[in-house]
């Protein structure tokens, strides 16, 4: 079973990136949905989250309180540990679910997976080909300060509380240049989409030379 893994710092534009792969014949499953599910009230993942920062992490109707819970994660570093190690094995098997029933009914549809942290974890061998989408450092602050309403302190505190650029690239098989302007990222993906489409599932270690190619 063939999977393609998808990553990219905060703002880095992962979703715009994923939405034209969608658009072109390829199947896109989104690691952070995945997680909002595994957190729902009834879950184990929730109660192990609500037992280790407390009920002020839960809003009344027993949803998660997410901004409640970022404001301590993004500042303790071993508590974010502790969350990670509550809502990654949940995600992750819920993932492999979704990735077994995509390959029983589109066998031959490119499948990504979009997750922001694979460079923080230790999963990069299991996914047959790597894609990084990477904006600079300072371009992904200004994007969560212009577009998201965040300050420039929690914006670089969001950043910063990711891997390096260069932690991230370093596991990067194809890397989508997101930098620049909507109508280049869109050009990248539209690309990468045709290069999947053509090698997948069997010939993927040919889709960086291919999404290279000055003739695509």
């Amino acid at each position: 079973m063939a999977v393609v893994a998808l990553t990219g710092g905060i703002a880095a534009g992962k979703s715009l990136v994923c939405d034209v792969l969608a658009q072109h014949g390829v199947s896109v499953i989104d690691a952070d949905q995945v997680a909002r599910e595994v957190v729902l009230p009834g879950t184990p993942a929730l109660q192990a989250i609500a037992e280790r920062f407390g009920p002020d992490v839960l809003h009344p109707d027993g949803s998660l309180h997410r901004e409640a819970l970022g404001q301590i994660i993004f500042a303790d570093q071993e508590a974010r540990g502790d969350l990670n190690a509550i809502v990654h094995p949940a995600v992750w098997q819920e993932s492999h679910r979704l990735f077994a029933d995509h390959q029983t009914k589109h066998p031959d549809r490119p499948l990504v997976y979009a997750v922001p942290l694979l460079a923080e974890g230790n999963r990069v061998d299991e996914f047959d080909l790597v894609v990084v989408v990477h904006a600079p450092r300072d371009s992904r602050v200004a994007r969560l300060v212009e577009q998201r309403g965040l300050s420039e302190a929690d914006a670089i505190a969001r950043v910063d509380a990711q891997a390096s650029d260069e932690k991230r690239l370093s596991i990067a098989e194809v890397v989508v240049e997101a930098g620049e302007t909507e109508t280049h990222t869109r050009s990248s993906a539209m690309r990468l989409a045709a290069a999947l489409v053509e090698h997948w599932p069997d010939t993927l270690d040919s889709v960086p030379a291919a999404f290279h190619s000055p003739t695509r």
